[in-house]
This record gives C-alpha cells, structure tokens and sequence, in this order.
C-alpha cells in the first residue's frame, strides 16, 4: 500500500477532537511512509489531516474541481495539486491515486464520496480497503442503518462486515494496511 485517500469536512466541525484526530492521522500516514490523497482544501479537516502529514514531511496530494478553487482556497503547501473539471473527476482521480479510503466524520459530501468508493466495490469494479476513524461515536448510526440494510436484503452482508470502523487512527491505518479487501459474492444477488 502506498496511498490513503481520506475523505473529511471542508469543515471543522463542532468538537476539537475532530480536529485532533485528523491532524493525527495525517501524522500516522507520513511517519508510516504513505502518501495523502484528499480534497486538496486548506481549511476544515482537510487542512488539519494535511497539515498532520505535512508536519511528518509526508507526501500530500489534493484534488480540487475548478469551481470550488475558490471557496475551499487550495491548500498552498502540497506535493501536488491536481485541478479537476468537477467532482466526478475529483472522486475518479482520487480513487485511482489511492489504494484504500478512510472517511473522518463530515457531512453530505464525505458521505457522497465514501459511499460510492463502498458501491463500486460492492460492484466489483475495484477491491480497495476502507475504514471509517468513528471519532466518539461518529459513525455508529451509520453502521446501524448499513446493518440494518444488509439485514433487510439491500446491501451484501459481507460488505458491511469488510468495513473497518476504528475510533483510533494508528489502528485503523494498520488494520487498512493489513487486512485486504475480501472477495466478495456477486451483488445484487438476482432472484
């Protein structure tokens, strides 16, 4: 594995402990020799990953659709900065540059990106690794609705099973690195 893709807030967020964690695990992937890809924004989460990475003297990649160039302002210190037409070639490209994904708590867009990163390994058009830092609980009602999804026929059990839900980041990103994304039987499963 040589690249984590982390999707997160171009917010902050309410809690400093959100702002902890990301800047953290940014820290964790530098000092474990893999390289940053994410939203390429200088505030929110995404600044504090970026600038945990960037600390350690990690590799840090963003991608950023031209249209947000402005509103999110492009984070000025990166390894490399690719500017995108929009964010479908934002989650395309950042999902080729990277061998697993990790969403941090975030809101519509975190969950728009991650969830198709989930589908398209559902469909098996890719078998990367993804996790989910569930700082202070973040995420436990998410995996209850995927849970409960799975339960009720709609989404492949063993997907939701291949999910990695840590709320330590040094955990998370050693369970990533070290646990290969499952075969998985063909969904959806026609009857």
């Amino acid at each position: 594995m040589k690249a984590i893709c982390v999707y997160c807030g171009s917010s902050s967020g309410t809690r400093i402990l959100y702002q902890e964690r990301a800047k953290k695990l940014g820290e964790i992937l530098a000092s474990r020799g893999l390289s940053l890809v994410f939203g390429g924004s200088r505030f929110g989460l995404m600044g504090q990953v970026a600038e945990g990475a960037l600390s350690k003297g990690g590799k840090v990649v963003g991608v950023l659709p031209e249209a947000l160039k402005s509103r999110e302002v492009a984070h000025s210190g990166l390894s490399e900065l690719h500017i995108v037409k929009n964010m479908h070639e934002r989650k395309a490209k950042m999902a080729d540059l990277a061998d697993a994904f990790i969403a941090l708590p975030g809101g519509f867009g975190t969950l728009d990106e991650v969830m198709e990163m989930i589908t398209w390994n559902q469909l098996n058009f890719q078998a990367k690794p993804i996790g989910f830092l569930n700082v202070d609980g973040f995420y436990d009602l998410l995996f209850q609705f995927l849970e409960k999804a799975a339960e009720d026929g709609f989404i492949n059990p063993g997907l939701v099973k291949a999910l990695v839900l840590e709320s330590e980041p040094g955990i998370l990103v050693e369970r990533l690195s070290n646990e290969p994304w499952p075969k998985l039987a063909p969904w959806p499963v026609i009857s």
